[in-house]
């Protein structure tokens, strides 16, 4: 519970750092700085947490070694991403301390997320991660698309609430407790209808949060008007951690009603794989498209929720890690180009071959293609849900979506190294500078590393 109290007094101190610091360099290195700090405490919960679970706060948190992992992986990224796109937060507007800080409040609501054990706690971490989100998809206040994308956030958000706030209602009304672990023995006997709507309604509130169709519509506006600055955190860290918070209520409350969900959940991912493929194909923007793709990504995700065994939490370390990677990977490259078309990309690998080979390597994690960690993290996902008894054709479908995302996947690798442009793809006043590159070296590095030893993060 250290990585939670950590991180919310780091907001805190970011925040008030911009009253003392004027210049944005010492803003970024203060971020930079705690979200190193933040890791080690990471670490430090790793190496404190025992396989057996641990209660905080009276029973309203809980922590094993699973979750002490999993926050240790986002942290990680987390860091990751800091070091990536510190310069770029800082020129979205004036109050770098302050989105900075928002970051870092928004973590406190991951870290929620993957170790709640009741459902109050579940509430107050969607909307701690949500909040600050809301803030972040409108900072640019210039452009219009940022305060659309944020107004239509807000809205979505807030509608989205009332469904978890139903479902939770229902569920206490069923069980008489908050208690997610109390709640596990509702599938002892026949469920009440009252008890059932509750996981339906919890079903579509996560689903919104998720993006996962049909409660996707606000993803494309909201990924696309939102600063590219923020855009992969919304994309990864936080699509991460509310699929963590979906894994473990449906993990630990509901498995002895599976035989009653299931269905729904496999119509979620086959719709959320068709829909975010299908429509990916069509788009002209880059950016657009990898806010499609964030949906198609939800659909494998989903998987994890199926699957009630232990591959399906070494499924959501893995795909989690590598999904993370590569969608920072992308748009710390995509957030240099004055041009997000698909020509903008034309001839970048001769211009800028860091560049290009990051992209590349990122896109094929996206895609599933061997070597990188992305193979490995669907292989985890299917075989998962395979074992837990999910139809065959649902895995071959998810194969074949797959498939698909490979065409406009490499419609974006055909245009960097096989395409020639006569003007440089990258902004005029791009920073592409050394420390940048070794940074985004070393996120590929990870991406094709953990294409070769899934066991680094899967390992428990």
């Amino acid at each position: 519970m250290n990585i939670i109290i950590a991180s919310a007094l780091l907001g805190v101190v970011l925040m008030l750092s911009g009253v003392f610091l004027n210049h944005a360099k010492g803003k970024r290195t203060l971020a930079i700085f705690a979200s190193i700090i933040l890791m080690v405490v990471a670490v430090v919960d790793v190496m404190q947490n025992t396989n057996n679970t641990i209660l905080h706060f009276n029973g309203l948190m809980a922590t094993n070694s699973f979750t002490a992992k999993l926050n240790a992986v986002i942290a990680f990224c987390s860091m990751l991403y800091i070091f990536l796109f510190s310069n770029e937060i800082s020129k979205v507007g004036l109050n770098d301390a302050e989105y900075f800080a928002l970051i870092f409040f928004a973590l406190t609501g991951v870290f929620i997320l993957t170790s709640y054990q009741n459902m109050f706690m579940l509430f107050l971490g969607i909307e701690i991660l949500s909040i600050p989100q809301y803030i972040l998809a409108g900072s640019d206040k210039r452009n219009v698309k940022s305060n659309e994308a944020s107004l239509k956030y807000f809205l979505m958000g807030a509608f989205s609430t009332g469904f978890l706030l139903m479902g939770i209602t229902l569920i206490y009304g069923a069980t008489g407790t908050f208690d997610v672990s109390k709640m596990a023995l509702m599938g002892s006997g026949e469920p009440s209808t009252i008890a059932l709507l509750g996981i339906l309604f919890l079903i579509v509130a996560l689903g919104f949060k998720a993006s996962a169709a049909p409660f996707h519509v606000w993803t494309p506006d909201v990924y696309d008007g939102s600063p590219t600055a923020f855009t992969p955190f919304m994309a990864s860290i936080a699509k991460v951690a509310i699929f963590a918070a979906f894994i473990h209520l449906f993990h630990a409350s509901f498995a002895g009603l599976a035989g009653r969900w299931h269905i729904i959940i496999i119509a979620i991912i086959v719709l959320t794989l068709l829909i975010g493929n299908v429509t990916a194909v069509y788009q002209q923007s880059v950016k657009r498209m990898l806010a499609y793709s964030s949906i198609a990504q939800a659909g494998f995700l989903l998987f994890a929720v199926y699957s009630l065994n232990e591959i399906s939490q070494k499924g959501i370390l893995l795909y989690g890690a590598s999904y993370m990677l590569a969608t920072m990977s992308i748009f710390a490259v995509l957030i240099k180009m004055k041009d997000y078309t698909f020509d903008g990309f034309n001839g970048l690998a001769k211009k800028q071959p860091v560049l290009a080979f990051a992209a590349a390597i990122a896109l094929f994690s996206l895609a599933g293609i061997p070597l990188t960690g992305g193979f490995f993290g669907k292989y985890y996902m299917l075989n998962g849900a395979m074992q837990n008894g999910m139809p065959i054709w649902v895995l071959i479908f998810a194969v074949l979506m797959a498939a698909i995302s490979v065409y406009y996947y490499f419609k974006v690798i055909q245009a960097m190294y096989f395409k020639t442009s006569i003007q440089d793809a990258t902004e005029p006043d791009a920073v592409i500078d050394v420390p940048f590159k070794v940074m985004l070296i070393i996120n590929t590095a990870l991406l094709i590393l953990l294409g070769i030893y899934p066991t680094i993060v899967t390992i428990f």
